[in-house]
């Protein structure tokens, strides 16, 4: 049974929904008069319900059309399901959602948090398998939407689990939004045994996250990683990215540390881009225009490499957000969101 609560822009309400439904360690209830005079006012309410998918407990965010929230029937547009890249968390699509709406959009989206990730419930494997978004995405979209198909957007990581999903489920996507999914260098048999000998030593030394004194230092954490995202942006993103943990003190971002475990299975390009060729939905391709592939993978993946992959996908649009790096949704909110309304209407 899916649980259901209001949930605020501010820290409040964020505070409040994980004290009632969070995994282990409590958070620290705090309040709105403590959230950051400088922090990003948003202009949709979220409304924050947590389900069970495949036996773990999942953190699920809506912006509910208004006729929804009045107790009407949903508007007409398709639902809009968004989904987050790695280390990151559902609430980080609320500007997009914010933009959608400054558009004069107010169609119903949800934004999940993958399993270990935000206030979803880790896994108790020693490893996260692509495989299990897939798993968890399907088993979401029996509850949402058995019926009718979604439109189906992803970012970073997310990308990859949407076009993957796509070419497996291709009845169940209306339209696709890949926000930046480049996926993996491609991977050699040679490479086996020294990635199983890595993630052998890494279960006996799991790796860590550390801990930071405050939310202005995870804002500014937040701000190293992405020097485009806003200060406001920042400290709104702050509370949703990390919860204190009541041991230390300190704040810790919302992500199972094993996220950064090697994984013993290699990524075969061939399998991912024989996916891909069974995409049947319209497809968009988004990017940004300052996003360098080579500050992931340096020359282990040319770019002419993805371009290959991207030529594989039938019905590809392509659209390039100017003042944009990776986190494209951060950086352009706006200019992404005209972008997504003229695809999703035509």
């Amino acid at each position: 049974m899916a649980r259901i609560l209001p949930l605020i822009c501010g820290r409040a309400g964020l505070a409040y929904s994980a004290l009632m439904n969070a995994p282990m360690p409590p958070p620290v209830t705090t309040t709105a008069a403590s959230e950051p005079a400088s922090a990003y006012r948003c202009r949709r309410p979220m409304h924050s319900r947590f389900l069970t998918l495949r036996g773990l407990r999942h953190h699920l965010l809506s912006w509910p059309a208004p006729a929804a929230v009045d107790g009407q029937e949903t508007a007409a547009q398709p639902l809009l399901l968004m989904l987050h890249g790695w280390m990151d968390v559902a609430a980080s699509f609320q500007f997009v959602v914010d933009a959608l709406a400054e558009l004069g959009d107010q169609r119903s989206v949800l934004a999940l948090d993958w399993r270990g990730f935000g206030l979803s419930e880790r896994t108790q494997a020693d490893s996260y398998w692509f495989p299990d978004y897939l798993g968890d995405l399907d088993a979401l979209l029996d509850l949402l939407s058995p019926d009718a198909p979604v439109d189906l957007l992803g970012h970073s990581m997310g990308g990859n689990v949407v076009m993957s999903y796509a070419g497996v489920r291709p009845g169940r996507v209306r339209r696709l939004i890949n926000l930046e999914g480049f996926g993996l260098p491609d991977s050699s048999a040679e490479q086996a045994p020294g990635r199983l000998a890595t993630w052998l030593n890494e279960l006996k030394d799991p790796p860590q996250l550390r801990g930071y004194a405050s939310l202005e230092a995870v804002a500014q954490r937040l701000i190293k990683t992405n020097p485009r995202l806003a200060p406001d942006k920042a400290a709104w993103l702050a509370p949703h990215w990390s919860r204190q943990n009541e041991a230390d003190g300190l704040w810790h971002i919302l992500a199972d540390p094993a996220h950064k475990r090697a994984n013993p299975v290699l990524y075969r390009r061939d399998e991912i881009v024989a996916g891909w060729k069974l995409i049947s939905a319209p497809t968009l391709w988004m990017e940004g225009a300052d996003s360098d592939l080579t500050k992931f993978w340096g020359d282990r993946y040319p770019r002419a490499d993805f371009e290959a992959r991207l030529a594989v996908v039938p019905g590809l649009q392509r659209q390039l957000l100017a003042d944009a790096g990776h986190m494209l949704h951060h950086d352009q909110p706006l200019a992404l969101a005209r972008g997504l309304l003229e695809f999703l209407a035509a």
